[in-house]
């Protein structure tokens, strides 16, 4: 090849110049610049000593995000979604009843991986947007008497929080075992693992963690240690079967698998950036921004699509206002100020925007500009309050 010719091919694949943007999504959020740091740091290998301590690290600072004293921690090298599978391959037997609270996307992408596990699935439907009142949740349970029970403590495709505390408390009067989908919820708001009475919990890194996506960081209850180490069939999954991710993790540190060690890195972090600030800290910050930026929406006349009580403060469903096409306005919004929000998808679509206000935006200026910015492209698009 000639000087020229590799020249040529060469300019086809430019330096790396991502645009600059604002994550008001859902997720991915920002990276928090100490985060980035540690990304860049020498990796060694995945049973390297050092490696080992990093992962101890992680774990024990998981205790504090998750709120848990009694269980063990670990972290799985996958998304969110791979910590939900975890949570359904290593809980969940063929046959068993598993029982749901669906009330949004991702109840249905627990049940999906459920049955595909060949679990007997039984749901409690609900709208998207709404929750389960405590005596609702004890009465479903205590008729059902599942093995399993699964909810959604933030539900991200529709902006509403579910307390957990009624269904657990009936599901071990039951006997059963509890999953709870914190994707949404570890590191922006309280989970309160251990006070809630969750058994099995699984989140990710790119949401209130401020960390790019690639991990799923899960919490275990005594209860669900003992049940783990009590299953006498495989579970279906080899690469995620949690007994062998938490022998390699935290007592034999014989190989599993090629962990990413520079994720790691990131989210000890991370961590560490929340235990800096101070977990409860953290959750007010976001709870005073959250008023903020209701604050804001209400004076403009557009209303939530959650009531009050039962909103995650981190994520915003704010409803579409008759005559406006949503994805104009997102379209403005990426296309000026470089600000990237979601619409909403299934029964919400082209109804509600959802917002994350989270990690290094949720500060005052943070929700200021963003509200500025979303007014004017609103008005760009046609409306007028």
């Amino acid at each position: 090849m000639s000087v020229v010719e590799q020249e040529t091919a060469a300019g086809q694949f430019p330096a790396l110049k991502p645009p600059t943007r604002y994550l008001f999504g859902p997720g991915p959020t920002m990276v928090h610049s100490r985060v980035y740091d540690a990304l860049s740091k020498p990796i060694v290998g995945h049973l390297d000593a050092y490696f080992i301590q990093v992962m101890g690290d992680v774990q024990q600072l998981l205790r504090t995000a998750y709120g848990t004293d009694d269980g063990a921690t670990l972290v799985i090298s996958g998304t969110g979604s791979a910590g939900m599978e975890a949570a359904v391959a290593n809980f969940l037997e063929p046959g068993w009843k598993f029982v749901v609270f669906a009330n949004g996307y991702f109840s249905d992408r627990l049940t999906e991986m459920a049955r595909r596990q060949g679990a007997d699935v039984v749901r409690f439907e609900k709208g998207w947007g709404e929750v389960y009142s405590d005596d609702e949740a004890r009465e479903f349970i205590r008729r059902e008497k599942p093995k399993v029970a699964g909810f959604v403590h933030a539900e991200t495709s529709t902006g509403a929080l579910q307390s957990g505390k009624a269904i657990c408390a009936a599901a071990h009067e039951a006997g059963a075992l509890v999953i709870g989908d914190c994707v949404t919820s570890l590191g922006g708001l309280p989970v309160k693992f251990d006070e809630t009475g969750i058994d099995v919990a699984y989140s990710c890194t790119q949401k209130g963690l401020s960390c790019p996506p690639g991990l799923s960081p899960m919490a275990l209850s005594k209860r669900a240690m003992d049940a783990l180490k009590a299953r006498t069939t495989p579970v279906r999954s080899w690469y995620l079967d949690l007994k062998l991710i938490h022998d390699y993790s935290t007592v034999s540190h014989r190989y599993h698998h090629t962990a990413p060690i520079s994720m790691f890195y990131a989210l000890r972090e991370a961590l560490l950036v929340v235990n800096d600030e101070g977990i409860e800290n953290r959750w007010e910050r976001h709870r005073r921004c959250h008023r903020q930026f209701v604050k804001g929406i209400e004076a403009m006349g557009l209303s939530m699509h959650v009531p009050e009580a039962n909103r995650i403060p981190t994520l915003n469903t704010v409803r579409v206002p008759n005559g406006i096409d949503e994805a104009k306005v997102r379209k403005l919004l990426l296309d000026g100020p470089g600000i990237e929000i979601a619409g909403g998808f299934g029964p919400l679509a082209g109804k509600v925007f959802r917002i994350g206000v989270m990690g290094p935006l949720a500060t005052d200026d943070n929700v200021q500009f963003f509200l500025k910015e979303f007014g004017k492209a609103l008005k760009a698009a046609g409306y007028s309050n």
